[in-house]
């Protein structure tokens, strides 16, 4: 039943992301900064830290809710609000290292597996 829940959970994230992005990117005229992923990984990051809050000081959300939620609607919208609450868990816990090598790392090494993606597609 986890899986299931996270699989529609991705889905909706998934068709809510194209709807959200590609309506901002719309109505910014075609400019060229990437407006309507920046909105999405935002608009990711504050709802999932302002669920995980809610899920840490009330107690809402029962564990499947949690699966739909964070795993499956969020990492549908967005893998950055994923990225960005593990970075601040990091550093609400003291771990600042760990927390600034997952960021600077992360946002690197991210960049340079997409340039080697481009390459190694060249080479094909």
């Amino acid at each position: 039943m986890s899986y299931l829940l996270i699989f529609i959970g991705s889905g909706i994230g998934g068709v809510l992301r194209y709807l959200l992005g590609s309506s901002v990117q719309r109505l910014t005229n075609g400019w060229i900064f990437p407006l309507g992923t920046f909105c999405v990984n935002m608009l990711g990051c504050l709802l999932i830290g302002f669920l995980a809050q809610l899920v840490e000081s009330k107690g809402l959300f029962p564990r499947d809710q949690r699966l739909f939620i964070f795993v499956g609607l969020l990492g549908g919208f967005t893998t950055f609000s994923s990225f960005g609450y593990e970075t601040v868990q990091l550093l609400r816990d003291g771990q600042y290292l760990y927390a600034s090598c997952n960021a600077f790392f992360q946002v690197l090494l991210g960049l340079a597996c997409v340039w080697l993606g481009y390459f190694i597609g060249r080479l094909i």
